[in-house]
């Protein structure tokens, strides 16, 4: 018999709660029911109740690869075993759920971090699984890879190519912009408004999005000294 999943809607994302049976089983579940359900799971951050299953960082990080392939990000783990939520910990993964952003492990702040009154900045490329959830400005000297996510009250500032999901003005803000040398996401939003996926361009070039007449429209981001 088939292992339950279940899910709902929660604030934060998608919470998906596992049931009993042996892990690989029920990770062939999951992932069944993902790719039954591809247009529901697409770009969706997501929180994986496994209750009592014990995982370690190798089994956990093959997952969030395989969540990644089908443009999910895992946000969250939430269990039962101390086990499991220590790999979760260790891997930059949310182990509670109703809080502003995941508990990520102490790094030193040149190479994460500087938070801000108003902004934050990460001086790191976004690799699959991360997430960003930040209610002022976000700015990342790197990239953001395909699987990374980034959610921000203001603006978004990539410099470096944006390849993974990116949501400016998050809590509503319209004339929240998002800037990227390369502006590939895989998927925009600004405020409620989602943008429409962009053909591909042979050569890059910053760009800037943004809401005009409530759509999300993209034009040529002029950097200091390349204004003409």
């Amino acid at each position: 018999m088939r292992p339950t999943v279940q899910i709902k809607g929660i604030r934060e994302g998608l919470l998906v709660t596992l049931g009993e049976g042996m892990w690989s089983d029920v990770q062939t579940a999951l992932l069944q029911e993902v790719a039954e359900k591809a247009s529901f799971f697409r770009g969706a951050k997501l929180i994986l109740d496994v209750e009592n299953h014990i995982l370690n960082a190798a089994t956990l990080g093959k997952l969030r690869d395989l969540l990644a392939d089908f443009d999910l990000s895992l946000w969250a783990v939430l269990s039962h075993s101390p086990t499991t939520e220590q790999t979760a910990q260790m891997l930059g993964l949310a182990t509670r759920i109703h809080q502003g952003k995941p508990e990520d492990s102490p790094e030193p702040a040149n190479e994460a971090g500087l938070e801000g009154a108003d902004g934050l900045l990460v001086r790191r490329t976004l690799r699959s699984g991360n997430s960003i959830d930040f209610p002022g400005h976000v700015t990342v000297i790197g990239d953001v890879n395909p699987g990374a996510e980034i959610i921000a009250g203001g603006d978004v500032v990539v410099w470096g190519r944006l390849r993974g999901l990116v949501h400016a003005g998050a809590e509503g803000d319209t004339s929240a912009v998002v800037c990227a040398l390369d502006l590939s996401p895989t998927q925009l939003r600004i405020a409620g408004e989602i943008a429409l996926t962009p053909p591909d361009r042979k050569q890059p070039r910053p760009e800037k999005a943004f809401l005009r007449d409530g759509q999300v429209v993209a034009e040529a981001w002029s950097l200091p000294g390349n204004e003409n």
